[in-house]
């Protein structure tokens, strides 16, 4: 493949297809997910909604196409995405009375849906969340990070006021930030988004920054306080325990197959995918040595070992590709990104061992068949928490407080940089358009620092330095 340092972005296009994650779909900008990307993304669909179900909401499902009607009904909402709409006009043979909109996001429908459902402040909070596929007319797609169609899940709820709506809000930027450390190995910033960066419709919205292998941001989850905008487009009210009616407080969350892209782009290297143990499809490879006779002798021992570490819970897979040799066996799961390779021949048998590699380690280590699937365990832990130290200081050692336009120029073409800004669209226009740079949040740890503007000089709007770089 091309090298990372060379270009980046050839390096992950290519490796996409030859670690065989997706293919193009007929119609431009859509992808077809092969079963072993698929199998990344339902490992970390499966994380996720556990989490959310921890937290008590509730899944469902609401259709594909919408209404125009619905849309036109929250105007900001339409306009931020009227460019990115796909529209039925014909169906059944004849032209529609009122064109369907496919699906971008389902703030509308779920809020028809909810003002049927709530009538009293007892039906609140309403805590739902939708596994679906969504369509955004993508201008230059990119396999997982910008695709026509993609898969994501999207909470939507409703609440008694704004200090309700807001905890669930941050509730959910704190399950984001849980997945994305805990399950992909992706150290994050959480922090609010600027006005200029809101979603359409959105009074608040909070988003998860990670850092890629080449400097830029990714995006990787949203949280979104709607206000009551949405309530009053769909008339969602109840009745207070005081008996006036009142409009309810709504949010929106969401997290899509865009982080398989970031999972990539944070941990790959020019040998091609590293995965996190949690989210490899194969944690271990065992690779069987030996021709003819011999393959013959070593294939039932590896396969009693591949059961042996199943049931430890680990998911194991033994190669018994016989027309493949060792050595391309071993490039072809090193591409693939798993995260333990075992080796076991005569000779290790004869010895009671197996050599082990690890994705980033060097050379091999034997390790008794006895004691295997607690050494393996424990090495997939260890390299799960090693992932994860390893990104957090790439994306430190890339992270630069700037006093100056001329420093905050030179942090964003490798990395990202902290610096006071005045809150002023036309202002971020300006130093996106001069650096390519966005700023990325306001981040909520992040300590007091007062000062002024980095490019207008005027006094910054946050007393907070804010996360600025280039980003997907």
């Amino acid at each position: 493949m091309t090298p990372q340092s060379e270009d980046f972005s050839a390096w992950y296009n290519e490796l996409v297809f030859k670690a065989e994650l997706v293919d193009r779909g007929p119609v431009r900008g859509t992808m077809v997910i092969r079963p072993y990307g698929y199998r990344i993304w339902e490992l970390l669909q499966a994380g996720i909604d556990r989490r959310i179900k921890e937290t008590g909401h509730v899944n469902a499902y609401f259709p594909l196409l919408i209404p125009e009607s619905y849309l036109r009904r929250e105007a900001e909402h339409v306009e931020g995405f009227a460019p990115e709409l796909a529209v039925v006009t014909h169906a059944g043979g004849k032209e529609l009375e009122e064109p369907l909109i496919v699906r971008p996001t389902s703030e509308t429908v779920i809020g028809e849906m909810m003002a049927k459902w709530i009538s009293s402040h007892r039906d609140l909070p309403m805590l739902l969340n939708q596994w679906a596929n969504v369509v955004r007319w993508e201008m230059r797609p990119r396999m997982f990070l910008r695709t026509t169609e993609f898969l994501w899940q999207e909470g939507h709820t409703a609440h008694v006021d704004e200090d309700d709506a807001i905890r669930e809000t941050l509730l959910a930027l704190d399950l984001y930030a849980s997945v994305a450390r805990e399950i992909a190995a992706m150290p994050v910033v959480a922090g609010e988004k600027t006005a200029g960066e809101r979603f359409p419709g959105a009074r608040r919205t909070f988003t998860v920054e990670g850092m890629m292998r080449d400097g830029r941001a990714l995006q990787s989850g949203t949280s979104h306080y709607m206000g009551t905008n949405f309530a009053k487009a769909f008339n969602i009210q109840y009745t207070a325990e005081s008996g006036e009616l009142e409009y309810a407080h709504t949010t929106s969350w969401g997290m899509t197959t865009r982080m398989l892209g970031g999972v990539i782009m944070t941990h790959g290297d020019d040998k091609g995918l590293v995965l996190p143990p949690v989210l490899a499809p194969y944690q271990v490879v065992i690779v069987p040595i030996g021709r003819g006779d011999q393959a013959g002798q070593v294939l039932p021992p590896a396969q009693e070992l591949a059961g042996r570490l199943q049931r430890k819970g680990i998911r194991a897979h033994v190669d018994t590709r016989t027309h493949l040799s060792p050595g391309f066996k071993f490039n072809d799961w090193e591409l693939r990104g798993v995260p333990v390779r075992l080796e076991l021949g005569p000779r290790d048998l004869a010895g009671g061992t197996t050599l082990m590699s690890l994705r980033l380690g060097q050379g091999k280590t034997p390790v008794s068949l006895d004691s295997a699937p607690a050494r393996l365990e424990a090495e997939l832990g260890a390299f799960q928490d090693m992932l994860l130290r390893r990104a957090t200081d790439f994306r430190d050692e890339h992270t630069n407080t700037v006093g100056s336009w001329g420093e905050f120029a030179e942090a964003v073409k490798t990395g990202w940089a902290l610096a006071p800004h005045c809150g002023q669209p036309s202002c971020e226009d300006d130093i996106k358009a001069e650096t390519s740079a966005t700023p990325r949040c306001i981040p909520l740890d992040g300590p007091p620092a007062e000062g002024r503007c980095i490019r207008c000089e005027l006094p910054s709007a946050y007393g907070k330095r804010l996360v600025f770089g280039r980003a997907y």
